[in-house]
Formats: C-alpha cells, structure tokens, sequence
C-alpha cells in the first residue's frame, strides 16, 4: 500500500493478489481507520491554529469534521469485526 500526501494525493490500496478478498478487506479496513485517524488529528491540529489567527467561526468547522471522520472510523470497525469473526 503506498500513500502520499502531495499536491495529487495518491493512493494505491491495491493489495497483495494472493491473499483471500476478506484479508484484503481487512487490510484495507484497518488502512482507511489508521487514514482517518491520522486526518481527523490533522483536523483537529488545524483548528487550533484558525483559532490562534482569529478565525473562531472556522474552529467549530473544523472539529466537526474530525468527528464526523472519527464516526466513519466506527462504521468500518464495525466492518472489520465482523469480517475477523468471519474467518
């Protein structure tokens, strides 16, 4: 799996072929929740920073986002358990 944050923010979640589809989903499950995890505190990094530079109304923006990513991340773990209580 390769991931770059530049300009055109590349990503390759092709993973390996000789693995079970539900490994893969698994893998990509477990990518897409450390993705978000990583983006959220970003986020969250950055709303600091509005508020620090006088931009107040854009802090609340900010954070809700970081929430609304965190909520996804219980979506796909709940994904995740049930494909690891699958196999």
């Amino acid at each position: 799996m390769t991931h770059h944050h530049d300009q055109h923010h590349h990503h390759d979640h092709d993973i390996s072929s000789d693995m079970s589809f539900d490994k893969k989903m698994g893998k990509l499950l477990e990518h897409w929740i450390k993705h978000n995890a990583d983006h959220s505190e970003t986020y969250r990094d950055w709303a600091v920073k509005v508020k620090e530079n006088n931009m107040d109304n854009i802090y609340p923006l900010l954070e809700e986002a970081a929430d609304i990513t965190l909520k996804i991340n219980e979506i796909f773990d709940k994904a995740l358990k049930l494909i690891k209580a699958k196999q």
